[in-house]
């Protein structure tokens, strides 16, 4: 009688011991196997940051709850970080605080690449159950973000470099064909452009803005066929022979005062609102202004793509991006890639761009948000621009403090009479030194 209870006993350990292996479905609900670390019946919170003006955050807000509803197992939680937004992160992954994903602008992700912070997508990206895959984006768009084939963000969105104009502005001027017009027939041209300049000039109003930024300047470069990086990450800015022709034209519109560079607009005025009360022709800039002139009923504004110099219709200009990146560390990270690839997929890019949003899609299949409403009337020409334009090339965004460099001694160029081939000289030889220096160190 013992010996048989003693046997019951033993097989009732061993159906035990088989349940708890089979698991009946509590290993996925606890997050074994998963990437997650949440109990069973409760929900995985996750954590991503950005950085962003109030209209840019209410809209992410918004995502965030709709993603939560039609997640009812995961919780994500948005982290505005208004300001010192890449030391902040930095010091939040050190202390092992940092969100579980996060935005990061294209010269961070490269420190992040490098002190290995982030986790490497192109496994997740090629699994079958992603809701987003690499061949969705536009190649051109991965910049600092790709390296040595492998993926460590996304663009989460795009803003190809175009030209606005103020359809007043030209008209009061004496300018009849607008820009665009001349862009569709083949037509816009640095000279074009310099003639539309000249009459603003005339008349009493600005007839361009130059910022101070890379998107403007390689943007001048390319459009004449020239580029400021070799193949080998040298700057060029001085000995490629088209690169200072392009500088050059510049710099005799700056002296003629056909351009106007920002930093010597009268005080508390920039580009933009000087665009808006009528005073500017053309400024230079993404599709990031759309949101503040479609507020002014009674400005008259369009886009044309940058003026070429090489007899082509359309070369390629800057595109202004940021990314998307996971933590590496972080505990949920099933949960942190579902909200990042349905963040940048086309759904998620529709759902935060579309209304008049101020961005581009970076990938296929959401364009019609960019065409909706026909505003403004040549939209189209932001997704031309994109067809062909570049993201800052890791030569430049990967060596810490270069771009900060370059364009203070742009600045001292554009503020003061200095020679033209003396700056250039001297932005080339710093330029190139940093490079150097840095490349020396690893």
């Amino acid at each position: 009688m013992v010996k048989i209870k003693w046997t019951l006993l033993i097989m009732m350990i061993a159906a035990t011991a088989i349940l708890q292996a089979c698991g009946g479905g509590d290993g996925a609900a606890s997050g074994e196997g998963s990437g997650t670390n949440t109990p069973k019946g409760e929900k995985v919170k996750i954590k991503w940051a950005t950085w962003g003006n109030p209209g840019e955050l209410t809209r992410f807000q918004d995502f965030t709850k709709d993603f939560n509803e039609r997640h009812p197992d995961i919780e994500a939680e948005l982290i505005p970080i208004p300001g010192e937004y890449d030391q902040k992160i930095l010091t939040q992954l050190s202390g092992g605080t940092a969100p579980d994903l996060f935005y990061a602008g294209d010269a961070f992700i490269v420190k992040l690449i490098e002190n290995g912070s982030i986790e490497e997508l192109t496994p997740l990206m090629e699994d079958p159950g992603s809701a987003v895959k690499k061949e969705d984006f536009f190649e051109s768009l991965w910049g600092a973000a790709k390296r040595d084939e492998k993926i460590y963000g996304a663009p989460v969105d795009n803003n190809p470099m175009v030209l606005w104009y103020n359809k007043k502005v030209l008209k009061d001027a004496g300018i009849m064909e607008m820009p665009a017009d001349l862009q569709k027939n083949g037509e816009w041209t640095w000279e074009a452009f310099q003639d539309m300049t000249d009459k603003i000039r005339e008349s009493g109003k600005y007839g361009y803005v130059l910022d101070n930024s890379w998107n403007s300047t390689h943007s001048w470069v390319s459009s004449n066929g020239g580029t400021v990086y070799d193949d080998n990450g040298k700057y060029v800015g001085y000995t490629d022979p088209k690169a200072i022709e392009a500088f050059r034209f510049l710099y005799d519109n700056v002296k003629s005062k056909n351009i106007t560079f920002a930093g010597t607009l009268p005080k508390g005025q920039g580009g933009d609102a000087m665009f808006m009360s009528n005073q500017v022709g053309f400024v230079g800039a993404g599709r990031w202004y759309l949101p503040l002139f479609k507020q002014n009923e009674t400005l008259e504004y369009d886009i044309v793509t940058w003026p070429t110099n090489t007899g082509n219709k359309i070369e390629p200009a800057g595109i202004p991006t940021a990314y998307m990146v996971l933590n590496k560390t972080t505990k949920q990270k099933e949960a942190a890639y579902t909200f990042f690839a349905e963040f940048v997929n086309a759904d998620g890019q529709k759902y935060r761009l579309q209304g008049g949003g101020n961005a581009v899609p970076s990938v296929s299949g959401a364009d019609e948000v960019v065409l909706e409403g026909n505003l403004p009337e040549n939209a189209q020409f932001f997704l031309d621009a994109r067809e062909v334009g570049y993201a800052l090339t890791p030569f430049e965004a990967g060596i810490p403090g270069l771009s900060n460099d370059i364009n203070s001694r742009f600045e001292a160029l554009w503020l003061k009479d200095e020679d033209l081939d003396t700056a250039m000289k001297e932005i080339e030889a710093l330029a190139n030194k940093k490079i150097e220096e840095y490349n020396n160190k690893k």
